[in-house]
């Protein structure tokens, strides 16, 4: 018996047609849609200011307005998280689209995630529920189910409860689960996009992720017939490295051991997971804190030609008195220019000028004015990329934990009736898993300098205000070189901005990975803009473009 669950939506703003892609696409018996992130709830938060009756994502109710139908005949059901901070009214809206076209489906919410009136000063603070919600939801009949906040994986493991009729302490089948849902809630980042080797495949349209889920916890990702892109061994490792951490990866209803994962090709666009060893949850639930930090304003200055150093010396000097009382000031020169250019923006280097300060006067006309009015009085050169405005509203992220009974966990059905979800019976302390061994080093031989990325992929993210770095090895070979040369230690040698920092390093041997968690990189989180990459993206790939002595034979 398989379930097959589908995904259409890896971000708010992602693809609009990947829902209809994925129901006409080929057989499906789930569709998912990922819609939140920590900068999301944040969004729907300003939002709901300003509307008591918003703060869910519309695009969804945009994409049902031509997909319900099909969804319905297909016989097809759909689990989102784009209720965001109001699951009921996202439900409501829902039912009167359904009304309106026709269709007779049954619309179900999972509440008591919000815990913003228990947090003075948050805009939004919501605790990560787990799957069961949604699972009560689906075992009653719902054809779409809305939640919040729950984590991305449940999003699978609800579905996949409710079908196999899992019980809450079947670790390993629910940790199978988490491991399919968290391939999964990227979208296309799991069929080739955002991928370190892209020129593998055809990654210039990749088609959405689905999973074959078997009632042991295992499965095959794959993706629709004819859709681009491509999955294999590479794409899922990446993904599975995709802001975790450590070989625990923890949830409300399981944590998963990321170091029990095996990943097999089983055939042309189907990777095989099978393995995967769950244990009791941790005893608290995380909740996300999104508040308004202050304000923020930025203007990049553009130095082009010679005696670029002295240029950016004087035009600092130049805004010190218009700085003088803000609370941040950040300031920082880009090298982007080269010698004897063949185009102007070649020989340009960029400096940018970022304030924050809780007084938006501080940081709004004030500080923009004084930038204008060194048009004619400044380097030689002189110009912006952009006008500089007033000062805008920046957020703050952070993370506090509960335990499991802190909040209400209901599954409210389409007749109203509410049903109480339980907390976790069992729960085990988060602890560090011993490090494995490394294998056998390589051994000496003749080396070159060349970049990370010929022998290693990467794939890099954010949690809060850490960054995580997973980098993999594609060949027994390779690993043996990585897991002895990338130390905690050398990581911090080639990302210079680590130095100051903790990053810690994690050893997955089944997936022949390293992830390094480097702590406190972006700052107050992304919504804060801390540094240039505010979600640390393309840090892998700065990573894998370093250079280093690695053995001749890996090259």
């Amino acid at each position: 018996m398989t379930l097959r669950i589908g995904n259409a939506s890896g971000f708010y703003g992602d693809r609009f047609d990947a829902m209809r892609e994925m129901l006409t696409g080929g057989e499906l018996d789930v569709l998912t849609g990922d819609y939140l992130a920590e900068l999301t709830m944040l969004i729907l938060g300003r939002d709901r200011l300003k509307d008591p009756a918003a703060g869910y994502a519309r695009t969804f109710l945009r994409q049902l307005e031509e997909c319900l139908g099909l969804a319905h005949e297909r016989g097809v059901r759909i689990v989102t998280n784009a209720g965001g901070l109001n699951p009921p009214g996202l439900a409501d809206a829902v039912r009167r689209l359904a009304e309106r076209l026709g269709i007779p489906v049954r619309v179900a919410h999972v509440a008591g995630d919000d815990l913003t009136a228990a947090h003075p000063g948050s805009l939004a603070a919501h605790a990560y529920l787990g799957g069961f919600g949604i699972a009560e939801c689906l075992r009653a009949g719902a054809d779409v189910v809305v939640t919040g906040r729950v984590t991305d994986a449940a999003l699978v493991t609800g579905p996949a409860a409710a079908h196999f009729g899992w019980s809450a302490t079947e670790y390993d089948r629910l940790a199978g689960a988490v491991v399919a849902g968290h391939v999964l809630e990227c979208g296309a980042q799991a069929t080739g996009g955002n991928y370190a080797f892209f020129r593998d495949g055809d990654a210039r349209r990749p088609g959405f992720p689905l999973a074959e889920l078997h009632e042991d916890g295992s499965c095959v990702i794959t993706k629709h017939p004819g859709t681009g892109g491509f999955v294999d061994v590479g794409t899922v490792t990446a993904q599975l490295l995709y802001e975790t951490a450590g070989a625990r990866y923890a949830g409300p209803d399981v944590t998963a051991r990321l170091d029990s994962v095996r990943l097999s090709q089983d055939g042309p666009d189907r990777v095989r997971i099978e393995g995967v060893r769950g244990e009791a949850p941790p005893p608290t639930l995380k909740v996300g804190l999104n508040r308004l930090g202050g304000f923020r304003n930025e203007v990049v200055f553009v130095l082009t030609g010679l005696d670029i150093e002295a240029k950016a010396a004087l035009v600092r000097d130049q805004m010190e008195p218009a700085l003088g009382k803000v609370a941040d000031v950040r300031w920082e020169l880009a090298r982007t220019d080269r010698p004897d250019a063949p185009t102007e923006e070649r020989a340009s280097a960029l400096l940018r000028l970022v304030v924050r300060d809780p007084d938006e006067g501080a940081v709004g006309r004030a500080l923009s004015g004084a930038a204008v009015e060194l048009a004619l009085a400044s380097y030689p050169g002189f110009h912006v990329l952009a006008p500089p405005g007033k000062g805008a509203p920046y957020g703050v992220f952070e993370d506090v934990y509960i335990h499991h009974g802190g909040v209400d966990h209901v599954a409210v059905l389409n007749d109203g009736r509410r049903i109480p979800v339980p907390p976790a019976h069992d729960t085990a302390v988060l602890d560090a898993v011993p490090e494995p061994p490394l294998p056998e080093s390589p051994g000496p031989g003749p080396t070159r300098r060349a970049p990370l990325g010929l022998v290693a992929g990467a794939r890099s993210g954010d949690k809060g205000g850490n960054a995580n770095v997973g980098v993999w090895a594609r060949t027994d070979d390779a690993w043996r070189w990585l897991a002895h040369e990338l130390t905690a230690d050398r990581f911090r040698e080639l990302i210079p901005e680590s130095r100051e920092l903790t990053v810690v390093r994690h050893v997955l041997p089944n997936l022949r990975a390293l992830n390094f968690v480097v702590e406190g990189i972006l700052g107050a989180g992304v919504a804060a803009q801390h540094r240039f990459d505010p979600q640390a993206k393309a840090l892998g790939e700065w990573l894998r473009s370093r250079h280093l002595e690695i053995p001749e034979a890996l090259l």
